[in-house]
């Protein structure tokens, strides 16, 4: 019996049934067998996506983990092709030994370079280099009709547009073809400052972010009052010195899945304190390896399973910088007035380098992702309370990592969604776009 398959939040909870692909050359045959036997499905790479965005709608996944080869590999320009499988963990583990490195990267390395392009992720550095698919030179998708195309800013414009963001629905990735960055080192030259509220946020992102490749904040979202928005800042650059090495560290693992999620309101407290009061007042200047600064929860394998049996929601949004700081502040106040708060609570201001992408996330302004344990309250209370602050400001929700947006908010943030529905393959459809364009 085949092992079914779920978001990275567990929540919702529609298991996924994998069908699995091997070849780039079946990939036609298997797309079209699935349509054929189930009327629809979606590709589905490494499943980190938080919400339902990654299920199918017929719950019968095409699975392309197994498309995972390097095609080729230019040492001179950095230019790399590969399958839409191969993540980026095994990027990075090719390229750093030979002075190369992602231009962009999300909080993980476990995604696909398929699943990097359909949710056209953004890292610490958008406000420097922009989203993921402005480095995406071109890429091979097969439809279900069985033509293969290849498309780029040249090539398929529309198409090439309509797919980076696009959520899987356009077609399936075959290959990639993607730019990377020269680095001299594979360590990276850190800064972390400690801020005392919102307020300070603003004023050390003003002041250091454009003078930094990377920037981003973790928020306390348990204090109020003048306290409100306080954390932790951090920077960070590619280092000149230091050697290219493959961080390959061991792992810890969270074992099982708890029965009830260990985030809760008697932890959360001692967490953001303990983890706020762990950085000094005082700037610390570090040299640090690139795996911890980009990606410290990929140490914890399985962290997920700590939210317990029900799973997770993340909530993301990102406001405009007219209206970041208020908005922001009314968004920290209501979280803390609740006594739920989030952990995992990321801060980070996006630039105005503009993606490529039709439905693409991120604009010039303030992104904020919160992570809480799966509840009835969250879509009945909390949530709608959200999206009235971030609807007011004039921000939208990442679909990456949704799991409760209305249709109407969803039309509304992305207004281009006509145009990806009309070069949608109609044999591919998720639970998101269903629930968002119904």
């Amino acid at each position: 019996m085949v092992d079914t398959l779920s978001s990275w939040g567990r929540y919702p909870a529609f298991p996924q049934t994998p069908h699995f692909t091997h070849w780039r050359g079946d990939l036609s045959d298997d797309l079209s067998d699935l349509a054929s036997s189930y009327g629809s499905t979606l590709p589905y790479g490494q499943g980190r996506s938080y919400g339902d965005s990654c299920f199918a709608k017929t719950d019968h996944v095409l699975q392309t983990a197994y498309l995972n080869r390097f095609i080729s590999f230019n040492r001179e320009t950095g230019v790399i092709v590969a399958e839409s499988g191969v993540t980026l963990e095994q990027v990075l583990s090719l390229v750093i030994p030979c002075g190369w490195f992602l231009p962009v990267t999300p909080g993980t390395k476990f995604v696909s370079l398929g699943g990097a392009i359909a949710n056209d992720v953004h890292g610490k550095n958008h406000h420097v280099r922009g989203t993921f698919g402005r480095h995406v030179l071109s890429f091979n998708i097969v439809r279900s009709d069985g033509q293969k195309i290849t498309c780029s800013l040249q090539e398929n414009s529309e198409l090439f547009s309509a797919t980076i963001g696009g959520l899987g629905l356009t077609g399936v990735i075959e290959s990639v073809e993607l730019q990377l960055i020269p680095i001299s080192s594979s360590k990276i030259d850190s800064s972390t400052i400690r801020f005392g509220s919102l307020n300070e946020f603003f004023s050390l992102s003003d002041e250091f972010d454009s003078k930094n490749e990377y920037s981003v904040a973790w928020v306390d979202c348990h204090v109020k009052g003048s306290s409100t928005g306080r954390g932790v800042y951090m920077t960070g650059n590619h280092s000149d010195s230091g050697d290219l090495t493959v961080n390959v560290k061991r792992k810890m693992s969270v074992p099982f899945t708890f029965p009830f999620s260990a985030i809760n309101k008697m932890s959360l407290p001692l967490l953001n304190s303990g983890y706020y009061h762990l950085h000094k007042a005082k700037p610390q200047q570090a040299v640090i390896n690139y795996e911890p600064f980009f990606y410290p929860l990929d140490r914890i394998e399985h962290w997920n399973r700590a939210y317990g049996r029900a799973g997770f929601q993340q909530y993301q949004c990102v406001i405009p910088e007219n209206n970041a700081e208020s908005a922001m502040h009314e968004l920290l106040a209501a979280i803390a007035s609740t006594g739920s708060g989030s952990f995992l609570a990321v801060m980070k201001r996006c630039g105005d380098i503009v993606s490529p992408g039709m439905i693409s996330f991120p604009m010039p302004g303030l992104s904020l992702a919160l992570d809480f344990p799966q509840s009835s309250s969250l879509n009945s209370t909390l949530f709608p309370r959200f999206d009235t602050i971030v609807r007011e400001a004039g921000g939208r929700l990442y679909p990456a990592k949704d799991a409760h947006m209305s249709g109407e908010d969803f039309r509304t943030f992305y207004p281009d969604w006509k145009k990806v529905e009309k070069l949608r393959d109609p044999a591919l459809c998720s639970r998101f776009w269903q629930r968002v364009i119904s």
